[in-house]
């Protein structure tokens, strides 16, 4: 056996074709952990990053009330969306169900039930 060879390389199917490996799928594959932690930090500090602004604004527009509350308003609940952001793994991708049969001599009938009685007719003694 010589080493750096595939030992599979000659071999032939059942039909006389070489075998060939399947090339991998990646096009459906998820993205790795770290590029997943990575994107889930750009989209934290982003979410945080606006927050410094959205005070200042606010701070800017203490002449029209409504406004500046309106901007701080908008400010207040960032953090904790960046937190469950941050923290949210991407949605799992949905897979199709193959429907399963149904097997007609297993299915259960309407037919009369019994009923069966639990007391007892034995007397006291």
């Amino acid at each position: 056996m010589t080493f750096g060879t595939d030992p599979t390389a000659g071999a032939q199917g059942p039909a006389g074709s070489s075998r060939k490996a399947q090339p991998a799928l990646i096009t459906a594959a998820e993205p790795s952990y770290d590029e997943q932690l990575r994107s889930r930090r750009i989209r934290y500090s982003i979410m945080m990053g606006l927050r410094i602004p959205c005070l200042i604004i606010a701070a800017l527009l203490y002449q029209t009330p409504w406004l500046a509350i309106t901007v701080a308003a908008i400010s207040i609940p960032l953090p904790w969306m960046a937190v469950l952001i941050a923290n949210d793994r991407p949605a799992q991708k949905r897979r199709p169900v193959a429907p399963v049969p149904i097997n007609p001599e297993r299915a259960l009938t309407s037919g009369t039930h019994e009923i069966v009685d639990g007391s007892t007719t034995a007397e006291p003694r």
